[in-house]
């Protein structure tokens, strides 16, 4: 059976059109208030934008799948997505639409020609939100949607030559405080990042134990994000911020306690254990043996004699 593609939208007033919304007053930025979507489809295919949408939802009768990471909306939530990331969204039949909040969806074109045109790309919570959204308080809520107001504000005033300016304003204030609320997440949210780091002790732990670090050396950041469904940016910002440490330098130490094992309860020559441990030079393994802990292989092993 074919996969069906995903439904593309290349304009706003696409998405406006297929939401059965009114035509937005700008071609390139829009402020959707959720009231005003009256239902959704219950075989939605998959979707894409090829513009910015940042989303504050509530109390959102459907579930949404972007990335690995299945949403859903009872607490105040956003989400960020960029152009060209593909969701879904599956609909509960059963459940009337009684959502809220606010919808803003920006095309790159408005933004061509100004510095946020470059520095949106650098906020990294448009990765994030493929795993991980951001959970607002009452008080966050506000803010946001006072912000998003008064974007929408602004564009259904009569344009002039300051309107751009004035919205692009608003939106690198709404992204500061985007970059606030998930810096504060990842304090708060102390059980989820704990349930994370569990499971990265799992996951280098199995790779250590295969015949992977043989075959194949150190596991990559990249493949031990992926099997955590986390981009390595946001996985090395969290552990940064929880152990001080990097996710590269997480699994140096995880190779050094196995090194120390090896080195202090078996027979195994130095070489032995470098080749056991993924090093296809034994050098390699002594220099990072010594950088992390002051001593030599051996001069680790002959601590203990």
């Amino acid at each position: 059976m074919p996969t069906m593609q995903p439904h593309r939208f290349k304009t706003i007033s696409e998405f406006h059109q297929f939401r059965e919304l009114p035509k937005p007053e700008h071609p390139l930025i829009s402020v959707i208030n959720l009231e005003l979507i009256k239902h959704l489809y219950a075989n939605e295919t998959s979707l894409v934008f090829d513009f910015y949408s940042i989303a504050l939802k509530r109390n959102f009768s459907a579930r949404m799948r972007y990335g690995q990471q299945e949403y859903d909306f009872d607490e105040g939530i956003m989400f960020f997505i960029a152009p060209g990331q593909v969701f879904k969204i599956e609909v509960d039949q059963n459940s009337p639409l009684n959502q809220s909040g606010w919808m803003l969806l920006i095309h790159p074109d408005f933004l061509w020609n100004t510095p946020l045109a470059k520095t949106i790309k650098q906020y990294e919570y448009f990765d994030y939100s493929v795993h991980e959204a951001l959970f607002l308080s009452e008080k966050e809520e506000i803010t946001i949607a006072g912000i998003m107001q008064s974007v929408q504000q602004e564009y259904h005033s009569n344009i002039d030559k300051f309107s751009q300016d004035l919205i692009i304003a608003q939106l690198e204030l709404l992204l500061k405080y985007s970059e606030r609320f998930y810096q504060r997440q990842f304090i708060t949210r102390k059980i989820t990042n704990h349930k994370i780091l569990d499971r990265l002790e799992t996951v280098i732990a199995d790779y250590f134990n295969s015949d992977e670090l043989m075959k194949t050396g150190l596991p990559t950041v990249q493949y031990v994000a992926e099997s955590l469904n986390l981009t390595p940016t946001y996985l090395s910002s969290l552990l940064k911020l929880v152990t001080g440490q990097t996710t590269q330098q997480h699994i140096h130490d995880k190779l050094i306690e196995r090194a120390k094992e090896k080195l202090s309860a078996t027979d195994l020559s130095v070489s032995e254990i470098a080749y056991a441990l993924g090093f296809e030079h034994p050098q390699s393994f002594s220099k990072l043996f010594k950088t992390k802990t002051n001593f030599s292989p051996l001069e680790f092993r002959n601590s203990f004699n």
